[in-house]
């Protein structure tokens, strides 16, 4: 049980800040780990593990800004799958780095979120009438968002940005505070292949 403690506090704070970020939208949004998960994944699971946790914790806790803003926007299938790509996108950056240092795991978290901001604004401007197909409307949806937002699109990519940082850096000292856990599921995972 000792081995799963950082993990069940990793994904204790992953509910919280979901929680927390749907309820006050407005506060700080997109402030949360969920990216860092996904780009952390690959070293800190391995394998098809280190995919398919991280998605299962967004679909467990993916209606809930549905649920706390009342906007089902989220919940279409287009939303759905693009997110998921983006996701995607930020786990095999993750994946690509995961024999890297500390260092490296770090700046690659700021890549991710980049990498995430790009996909998902990039649809947005496709998908949306409210962006003209334009450079102008990309730029639009990429910095400033919607004419009809009181959040500019930049404050979500620097919130991104910084829980990522974070929320990687958490991990990364999660993962070393507790050695013996480590090494323990990596002779797990080894012998299980």
């Amino acid at each position: 049980m000792h081995r799963w403690i950082p993990y069940c506090l990793l994904f204790g704070l992953l509910i919280l800040f979901r929680v927390v970020g749907s309820a006050l939208p407005e506060t700080q949004p997109n402030f949360q780990p969920l990216a860092a998960l996904f780009f952390c994944g690959a070293w800190l699971l391995g394998g098809w593990r280190g995919l398919v946790v991280p998605t299962a914790a967004w679909f467990v806790t993916y209606p809930l800004p549905a649920i706390f803003q009342g906007s089902m926007e989220h919940l279409s299938p287009g939303v759905i799958a693009v997110t998921f790509l983006a996701f995607a996108a930020t786990y095999g950056l993750g994946h690509s780095l995961a024999k890297r240092g500390a260092s490296s795991l770090l700046v690659g978290s700021l890549a991710a979120a980049i990498t995430f901001h790009l996909i998902t604004n990039g649809a947005a401007w496709i998908g949306s009438p409210l962006y003209p197909k334009t450079i102008a409307g990309l730029w639009q949806s990429l910095w400033t968002g919607p004419a009809s937002s009181s959040i500019p699109s930049w404050v979500f990519l620097r919130n991104l940005m910084a829980a990522n940082v974070l929320f990687t850096g958490l991990i990364l000292l999660a993962r070393y505070r507790f050695p013996a856990a480590d090494s323990h599921q990596v002779a797990s995972l080894t012998t299980a292949r």
